[in-house]
């Protein structure tokens, strides 16, 4: 029976079958993990298939408009939300002073001057 020796003429290869195998298996899955992080390739858009009806399908889904009016003592405020975005806000102050129109992505002010 031979014992355990750090002197051995032939030691084996990464020290024993098990410590390989740990090994060979870590490779294996930080390899693997390489391939599984690539982002896929963006697919092409295919072609909508023809309905049976013959009827025509529209690509864009059409979004919610809503008019939010909010009025108090001094003004009233009139909102155009589209699918969530402001697209427009009018302020009409209270006392006879003009009109005017926010900008909603600036917030700078303008008014109608000669309005028709």
């Amino acid at each position: 029976m031979r014992l355990f020796c750090l002197c051995q003429a032939d030691p084996p290869w990464f020290y024993n079958q098990t410590m390989r195998s740990v090994l060979f298996l870590g490779l294996y899955l930080s390899a693997a993990s390489l391939g599984w992080a690539q982002s896929p390739a963006p697919a092409a858009k295919a072609s909508a298939p023809p309905m049976a009806s013959g009827a025509s399908v529209t690509a864009a889904v059409e979004k919610r408009a809503e008019r939010i009016q909010v009025e108090d003592s001094a003004a009233r405020i009139d909102e155009l939300r589209v699918g969530g975005e402001t697209q427009s806000i009018s302020v009409q102050p209270k006392g006879g002073l003009p009109a005017y129109q926010i900008a909603p992505d600036s917030g700078q002010r303008s008014w109608k001057i000669l309005s028709f």
